[in-house]
Parts: C-alpha cells; sequence; structure tokens
C-alpha cells in the first residue's frame, strides 16, 4: 500500500477531509470513535457534500446518535438539518451475509451457479460465521460505496483496534488463500479430495468427518466445487480493495482519549498502520481535560496549588484547589500523548475537551463538529 507523504499531508483536520474521498476512523472501544465518524459526516453534508456512514461495529450507537431506529445494510437517509443545507447524508450498518450473497451473484458464472452456491450449508455457514469473512465484506461494502456509489466522502466507523486491523489486512488475506495449494486441490474435481490424491487423503476426510460430520465435509467439499470459476473475479476485487485503502484519497484517522491504556492501544495502531505503509492522517482525542483558558495565557497547576494554600479556608481558595488539580490531571494526560503525537507528527492534533452533556442527538453532534473542525 501507499499513500500521501508527509510533505503533502495538510495542516488541519477540514483539509484532510476535504481532500479524501474514503475516512476510516479506527481506535479502541469507548473513545468516542462512532461518534467522531458520524460528525465528519455530518459535517461534510452540511458544507455540501452527499456523505455515508457505514459502522462494522456490531453495537448500534451509529444509530442511537443519528435518532434513527436501526440500520440496515442499505443506505438510509439521515436528516441532517437546518433548511437549506446543500449536502446529504447517508447511514447504514454491515450485513456481512448480504454482501457476500452480493458478491456471489456477481461473479457467478449464472444463475444457476450462484443458487448453488447460496443454497449450501457450508456457504451459509462461512457467510456469516467464519473468522475474517465480516472484515473482508466490510472492506468490500467500502469499496462497492467508494467507487460504484454516487457518494463524495464514504466514511467509516470500524470495531476496536485490533479488529480493525483485520479489516485492513482481509483483502490480502482472501488473495493468498485463493492461491493457496490446498484450495487449488480442493477446487479441482477430478484430482481433488473428492477422488482423494493418495489413500493418505482418504483417511484424512474420513478422520475429518468423523470430528465434524460427514455432512460437513461433503457440504465443504461441494461449496469449493460450485466456486469453480469465480476465484479470479474476487482476487481481482480483493486486490482494487486493497488498493483503495492504500490510496492517498483515503484518510486513516485515529481516535483516542488522553487515558494511558487507549494512548498505547492508539499507538499501536499507528505502528501497524506504518507497517502497511499507511500514514495516520489526523489523530482525535477526545474527553480531553480543558485549562480554562487559551494556551500561554492561564497559571500552572504548582501556581494555583500555592494560591489554594495561601487562601486556605476561603470560597476562592476552594476554587484554586479545583483548578489545580484540573490543570494537574491536564498535564498527566499531555504526558500520555506526548509520544503519540510525535509518533504520527506532522498529522494534525484535535483535543476535545470533556463536555458537560452527553452526545445523544444531531444537536450534540453539530456542537462536536464545531469543535472538531474549528
Amino acid at each position: 500500500m501507499s499513500t500521501a507523504t508527509n510533505a503533502s499531508r495538510p495542516q488541519g483536520l477540514r483539509d484532510v477531509l476535504e481532500g479524501s474521498r474514503v475516512v476510516v476512523c479506527c481506535g479502541s472501544g469507548g473513545v468516542g470513535k462512532t461518534t467522531t465518524a458520524s460528525v465528519i459526516a455530518l459535517e461534510a453534508a452540511r458544507a455540501g457534500r452527499r456523505t455515508v456512514v457505514v459502522t462494522i461495529d456490531p453495537a448500534r450507537r451509529l444509530a442511537d446518535a443519528l435518532g434513527l431506529e436501526s440500520l440496515s445494510n442499505t443506505p438510509t437517509r439521515v436528516d441532517i438539518g437546518p433548511e437549506g443545507s446543500a449536502g446529504e447524508m447517508h447511514a447504514l450498518m454491515l450485513d456481512t451475509k448480504s454482501t457476500f450473497d452480493g458478491l456471489v451473484r456477481r461473479y457467478s458464472a449464472d444463475s444457476d451457479q450462484a443458487e448453488r452456491i447460496l443454497a449450501n450449508r457450508f456457504y451459509e455457514n462461512i457467510s456469516s460465521a467464519l473468522s475474517g469473512t465480516q472484515e473482508y465484506m466490510a472492506s468490500e461494502k467500502l469499496y462497492e460505496l467508494a467507487e460504484e456509489g454516487d457518494w463524495d466522502l464514504v466514511v467509516v466507523d470500524t470495531p476496536p483496534t485490533r479488529h480493525a486491523l483485520d479489516f485492513i489486512d482481509a483483502p490480502q488475506r482472501l488473495a493468498t488463500f485463493l492461491d493457496h495449494r490446498l484450495y487449488k486441490v480442493l477446487m479441482t474435481p477430478t484430482r481433488g479430495i473428492v477422488r482423494a490424491v493418495n489413500v493418505a487423503a482418504q483417511t484424512v476426510v474420513r478422520s475429518l468427518s468423523k470430528v465434524v460430520g460427514g455432512e460437513v465435509v461433503a457440504d465443504a467439499i461441494a461449496f469449493f466445487q460450485a466456486f469453480e470459476g469465480m476465484e479470479e473475479g474476487f482476487k481481482q476485487r480483493a486486490a482494487a480493495v486493497d488498493a483503495l485503502l492504500g490510496s492517498s484519497e483515503t484518510a486513516f484517522i485515529l481516535v483516542a482519549s488522553p487515558r494511558a491504556d487507549t494512548v498505547a492501544e492508539a499507538g499501536y495502531f499507528a505502528s501497524e498502520l506504518a507497517n502497511h505503509d499507511i500514514a495516520v492522517r489526523a489523530l482525535v482525542v477526545n474527553r480531553v481535560q480543558p485549562r480554562f483558558g487559551a494556551a500561554g495565557t492561564g497559571i500552572g497547576a504548582a501556581e494555583a496549588r500555592q494560591r489554594a494554600e495561601t487562601l486556605g479556608g476561603t470560597a476562592i481558595g476552594s476554587h484554586f484547589r479545583a483548578l489545580a488539580d484540573a490543570l494537574t490531571m491536564a498535564d498527566g494526560e499531555d504526558e500520555n500523548l506526548r509520544g503519540l503525537t510525535g509518533q504520527i507528527a506532522p498529522a494534525p492534533v484535535v483535543r476535545v475537551p470533556v463536555l458537560p452533556v452527553e452526545v445523544t442527538d444531531m444537536d450534540g453532534l453539530a456542537i462536536l463538529g464545531q469543535l472538531l473542525l474549528e
């Protein structure tokens, strides 16, 4: 994969968004990733773009944040208000099986081949339950929206960090599997497991049948045979998805909180992205302790603590003590973030302060949008 060089990177989050067709929000659980993805899509829509936000997180937080009863595998239009907004916003939640079914129909030679696969019991299991299937179908849905849909911006809300890495690796893993010798053996009816390459292969199949059941093995063999001729289409698609994820028009935005554990997780993710030759294009840090004043104009924690002691027993002394505690917390958060901000430099860092209320509706998302894109 390849991405924009450090020298060409824009300096602010708004610039990152304006220069991107795809935004992938990633980070550990509970850091505001879903809300951030929603805000990005909302603000881009209000700026006149036609946007869609998709979640591959099975939780229903995205629907809640957008005031929707539910989400499906097809885009649902969101009322972005106010009147006169030039853009549109849509949202959807990945349905792994429906997406896989669509690929089968796309690459089948004819409707008979598609129906044989869709009716196969082994396929019914792997299309929704096999490890890695969800991640590949998420990347496929992203490609479908970005390349075949009429969208100016596609925003992806990924599951917690390490599963999001599976999302990035999935296209290449599929291509590798389709080139694997075992797969090619299974795909060759006259020389494969059905006829048994040798006595040892027959023994393996019999042993496997005893463990998982003969019907399961038979269904699996029937599936691979029915799949014959479709692998090249899947491989080409996987390569196209991989290229999209590494494109300079795809921006990976890391979302974190200032806590030490989530910062460490974010640092791990940034390292893994770097191993894929993908740069973090922006860092959003949610729920940051505010310093109560413009940078460089306020007092420090030590001075606030000293004034609290001098004015002990008075109301103003109590206020200075509270200020000292808040500034001490802010200093600790800055220390937690120091290594991460250096690691992803020169990507812009957006610090979103702790808000007095939870963001649960479109008005709250709009307030958060002002903070993110100011």
